[in-house]
This record gives structure tokens, sequence and C-alpha cells, in this order.
């Protein structure tokens, strides 16, 4: 079965409950120049609509005045993310967890994809590992 690069609507971090549950609920961590924000859930059981992890990015507007400049880098951000997400739900698949996952964007210059995607793959190799504390941890 070939692995489907989709960033789709139920992976998507939307809700503002949600997202105020994760930023004062769930854990952060710094990778320059991201701060990463997540929280790691025990998961349930799946309906048809659920998804094992969703995904929000974030820039600052005091940063980076025009929309078009936030625009930009919001969709590099996901991008690099799409096309690295796999190894992360492959992760959460085999493991009985889900992940609300929050990237902000900390640096005060635009960022390229390339380096993007470096940092990008930190970030997820960082998380997974982190899930495998903590499935180990639970055992």
């Amino acid at each position: 079965m070939a692995r489907q690069f989709t960033l789709g609507r139920n992976e998507r971090l939307k809700s503002r409950k949600a997202i105020e549950e994760l930023f004062n609920g769930g854990k952060n961590f710094s990778l320059a120049p991201f701060r990463v924000h997540y929280l790691l859930m025990r998961g349930e059981g799946s309906t048809a609509n659920s998804s094992k992890i969703e995904f929000g990015v974030g820039v600052s507007s005091k940063v980076f005045k025009k929309a078009t400049d936030r625009n930009r880098i919001k969709r590099l951000m996901r991008e690099a993310y799409r096309l690295q997400k796999n190894f992360l739900v492959e992760k959460l698949n085999t493991s009985n967890w889900k992940l609300r996952l929050f990237l902000v964007y900390t640096s005060k210059d635009a960022i390229n994809f390339n380096i993007a995607t470096a940092k990008l793959t930190l970030i997820l190799n960082r998380l997974i590992k982190i899930i495998d504390e903590n499935t180990s941890a639970n055992s």
C-alpha cells in the first residue's frame, strides 16, 4: 500500500478548546527556529473522523507584519510536516497514544524549505523518542 502524503481536515488542529488545552496542559521544547508544543493523550478508540495526530502552526504577527510573509512561512512548515509525518503516524499507530502538536515559528528571519525540512526531521525524531519513553514507562 502506498503511503499517503496528505494533511486532511481531520488532522488539523483547529478547535480553540483543543488549542487552549494543548497550551495549558501540554509540554513544550525549543529547537530553533521552532517552539514545539505537544500533548500526548491515551487513544481510547478511534472513530472514522478522528485521527491519531492533530497538527497546527503559528507565526507571530508582531514579527512578520505582512500576512503574505506569515502565510508563506506557515505553508512551508505544513508542507515539510506533510512530507515527513508518516514515521510519527506509524509510531502512534503501533502505540496507544494520540498526539496534539503545534509548531510556533520564533525567528525574526524568513525560512527556506530546506531548513524547515531539516529542523522538522529533528523535531519528529525527538517526538518519536518521547512516545517511546512514555510507552515503555506505562508498560
